[in-house]
């Protein structure tokens, strides 16, 4: 008799340690425990620690509480300004209620992922290229929003969502490095021209200055010849002054209004006359007069 309590107690014991094994469960310190009895919700969410569930019965579901880095794939697209691009994304997420990521959705890693796919591509559609380029930011909360408004429903929150590298075509990426070209001289020609106009302003006030004190000009040139043989050139050029060219067309005589007056005029030519072929030219009466001889002069035909 004793000894079959003390078989039947070996077996008890047997099975207590078989269904302790089987009922206990240790839930780790990032993660939380949903118990599903009988397909039913059972009670609350079990908390990290050692926790046991009724074996065959009860099942156990842990979830990560931990943030998840998920890339987006690279979506194409047009954008508003009709561009054909190319972007991929990287989004950051958790859980927040572990029975809601458990009911609510059947697989809330492939839902959010879908999610920030289709998200990606409306965010590009409704941009433009300079947006994409530029104003990452503005572009990363606008996705953030239209990705968390439903992820909220399935026990996710998204912490952060960036645009990761944003690709172009060929044709696109010569036509912008042609656009940064033109820009870059058109930013040059206007400092060089800022910097002409400075200058010519400072030779306006230091020519203003020289033309007060003659010596200066003459003490620029020394500096100026001091400079150039500085160089150890075997050829030394050297300004010619413009003051001494002033003061010789100041020494040249000019002439006086008086010795204008006197200089003879030119002698102009006498056109000859020419004949033509309408006979002599009819004379006058004092020419015919001079024409007759003497004594045929003071006579006339009466009629």
């Amino acid at each position: 008799m004793l000894q079959e309590l003390l078989i039947a107690g070996v077996a008890v014991g047997s099975a207590g340690l078989v269904y302790a094994g089987a009922a206990a469960r240790v839930i780790k310190q990032y993660e939380r425990g949903v118990v599903l009895r009988l397909g039913r919700l059972r009670g609350e969410v079990r908390t990290p620690g050692f926790t046991m569930v009724v074996p065959g019965v009860d099942k156990l579901r842990k979830v990560n509480m931990q943030i998840v880095t998920m890339p987006v794939p690279a979506q194409d697209g047009i954008t508003r300004d009709n561009v054909t691009v190319r972007v991929d994304a990287v989004i950051y997420f958790k859980v927040i209620d572990a029975a809601d990521a458990v009911i609510q959705v059947e697989d809330y890693r492939f839902a959010v992922s879908q999610m920030a796919q289709t998200s990606l591509r409306s965010i590009i559609g409704k941009s433009d290229l300079d947006d994409l380029l530029s104003n990452r930011e503005k572009l990363n909360q606008g996705l953030e929003l239209m990705i968390d408004s439903p992820a909220m429903g399935w026990g996710v929150q998204i912490d952060r969502v960036e645009i990761k590298d944003v690709s172009l075509p060929e044709t696109m990426k010569r036509s912008m490095a042609r656009q940064a070209e033109a820009d870059r001289e058109r930013r040059a020609r206007i400092i060089n021209a800022d910097a002409e106009l400075q200058a010519s302003k400072k030779l306006a006030e230091a020519a203003g200055v020289m033309s007060e004190q003659p010596a200066a000009l003459q003490l620029r040139l020394l500096q100026t010849v001091v400079a150039v043989a500085a160089e150890k050139n075997s050829t030394l050029v050297l300004p010619f002054p413009v003051e001494l060219l002033r003061f010789l067309e100041r020494a040249q005589p000019q002439q006086g209004p008086a010795q204008e007056r006197a200089q003879p005029e030119p002698t102009r030519p006498r056109a000859a006359a020419l004949p033509t072929d309408a006979g002599p030219a009819p004379l006058s009466r004092d020419a015919e007069a001079e024409a007759l001889p003497p004594g045929e002069a003071g006579t006339g035909v009466g009629g």
